[in-house]
């Protein structure tokens, strides 16, 4: 499967601006016994993302788990410079008028030195709290952590896999390791996904587009395929 490099972000393609990130693929990817296991925990990745109200603290569990920083406390990198005005599905997804003012931010999410995800975030200021809109607008705070108060939901959209690590047709017999390793950089996307967060009462303050980079595999041991 081609990889794809992140670019220029729209909602329809997932893509997202160049990254500066200071880790490289690891380098235990290249048997197939890892790429199982590459596998398995992209999978499991997803799975705990679909599950869980809150990728923030998902990525905070997958970092302290896998040993990827001293301090793996997940740190937002709002990219300030960019501002996007919703395109109408996004308000159409929100439920308010094209008169009505809605935020915005480009945010990274990073544990230690790896860039996990990139994302764009539009939300409705008149549905959350004065703190969470200080929060939101003069600090870096991640949106799941600063509107954790209000309870909120999260409610998937959709989520793709846009990487795999086997083969294309698993069905042929496939040598014990394939050429260049995984073939995966810590800039590429592995998973895109877009989702909603809903208030306990069904209405909606943020969607997202989410991209979550090879840099989710950049920890220092295998995993164990199961």
């Amino acid at each position: 499967m081609p990889l794809r490099r992140l670019r220029a972000p729209t909602l329809v393609t997932l893509a997202a601006v160049p990254l500066a990130v200071g880790s490289v693929p690891p380098s235990w990817i290249g048997t197939a016994q890892d790429r199982l296991a590459v596998d398995a925990a992209l999978h499991a990745l997803s799975d705990r993302l679909a599950a869980s109200d809150s990728a923030t603290l998902v990525l905070d569990g997958w970092c302290a788990e896998h040993r990827m920083a001293a301090d793996p406390t997940i740190t937002a990198e709002r990219i300030r410079a960019d501002a996007r005005p919703a395109p109408p599905e996004i308000r159409a997804l929100l439920k308010v008028p094209a008169t009505e003012r809605l935020g915005y931010r480009h945010v990274r999410l990073r544990c230690g030195t790896h860039v996990l995800s990139d994302a764009d975030n539009w939300y409705v200021p008149a549905r959350l709290t004065p703190d969470i809109n200080r929060q939101l607008d003069t600090s870096d705070t991640p949106f799941g952590r600063a509107a954790q108060p209000l309870q909120f939901r999260r409610h998937t959209l959709s989520s793709r896999h846009l990487w795999s690590a086997l083969p294309r047709h698993p069905d042929r017999p496939a040598p014990d390791r394939w050429p260049d390793r995984a073939g995966i950089g810590a800039t590429d996307i592995v998973i895109g996904n877009r989702a909603l967060l809903l208030l306990p009462d069904g209405a909606p303050i943020s969607a997202v587009v989410e991209r979550y980079t090879g840099a989710v595999l950049a920890y220092p041991a295998a995993p164990v395929a199961r």
